[in-house]
């Protein structure tokens, strides 16, 4: 395996009384989507502001290797930042500002004009390239937003919420996007609340809460790593008695997906073929499917259970 573009060990982040990120260590490696997810306040920013060095970690490294070399800062043309607050020039049309961008970033003026044109109209927003930033509604912002993140074609692209304010079908084409970046070679580190699109994106995720990794790994990793409940669709023929479902011992909870079709979350530690077992002694049950839990309720399952833990005193 080549080395990491990014290697992340046991950096640390304190303000006054309060440890925004406690020891974290990860690496991403080239080519590669991973995407950095948490609740807010668990430390995702500060650890974005430290990686683009706008902060400094107290403790632990951070350090790039792009194309063989070592460093501990990557410079302005090799690293693309999609900030969640907007910030780009309000007041000043938007293919000039595109323009200067990446001209900041290393491109020729004449390069930088061309592909902030190419990517205006991609983004069907050719017409209103002389359009200042304030006119545009707020998906477009953020496409404009995007396309000074990765006009200079960096290796390294670290997108922060990139779907915020978008449409489904918008949605859509930056996922095509994303994926067409990673496929030309540009390594990406994403960070979203909307974990439908994460899960259909990234490679591996990184789930942070109050500072620390409390999941990580490829998402068949995650999935078989977490406690979340493994769900059960069954259809049923003829007129369910709902009352029985809450006597299976194996069961959480349950409820109604469609006509005759009821979907089971079973306890912690329950085996699908007991649950099977004695769904079958009492039910005339016409299909079974089984459905892993997502990442958005590994997510949900996994920040509740630390919670909990913290308001036991475990």
């Amino acid at each position: 395996m080549s080395s990491p573009l990014l290697e992340v060990r046991s950096i640390e982040k304190e303000y006054e009384s309060v440890r925004a990120v406690d020891g974290l260590s990860f690496d991403v490696q080239p080519g590669e989507i991973f995407a950095l997810l948490g609740p807010n306040g668990a430390g995702k920013t500060t650890v974005v502001r430290m990686l683009l060095r706008i902060l400094h970690p107290d403790r632990g490294t951070i350090r790039y290797c792009i194309d063989g070399t070592t460093k501990e800062k990557l410079l302005s043309h090799e690293v693309g930042y999609l900030p969640e607050d907007r910030g780009l020039y309000r007041e000043i049309q938007i293919f000039r500002t595109l323009t200067y961008m990446g001209v900041l970033r290393g491109m020729k003026r004449e390069a930088a004009s061309r592909a902030a044109g190419e990517w205006l109209e991609r983004m069907e927003l050719g017409e209103r390239k002389n359009d200042k930033l304030d006119q545009l509604s707020k998906g477009n912002q953020q496409k404009v937003q995007f396309i000074a993140s990765i006009l200079h074609r960096p290796k390294f692209a670290i997108l922060d919420e990139p779907f915020s304010g978008l449409d489904p079908v918008n949605q859509e084409f930056f996922l095509d996007i994303i994926r067409e970046l990673r496929l030309s070679g540009m390594t990406i580190l994403l960070s979203a609340h909307q974990m439908d699109l994460v899960q259909r994106l990234v490679d591996r995720v990184l789930l942070v809460n109050r500072g620390r990794a409390v999941l990580a790994g490829t998402l068949a990793n995650v999935r078989a790593s977490s406690s979340a409940h493994k769900k059960v669709v069954l259809k049923i023929e003829g007129v369910a008695d709902t009352s029985l479902f809450e006597r299976f011992e194996t069961v959480d909870h349950f409820h109604a997906v469609s006509d005759g079709e009821y979907a089971f979350s079973l306890r912690q530690g329950e085996s699908l073929s007991r649950f099977l077992a004695n769904a079958s002694a009492h039910l005339n049950i016409t299909d079974i499917r089984s459905e892993t839990p997502s990442l958005h309720e590994i997510f949900l399952h996994t920040i509740n259970n630390q919670s909990l833990q913290k308001d036991n005193g475990t």
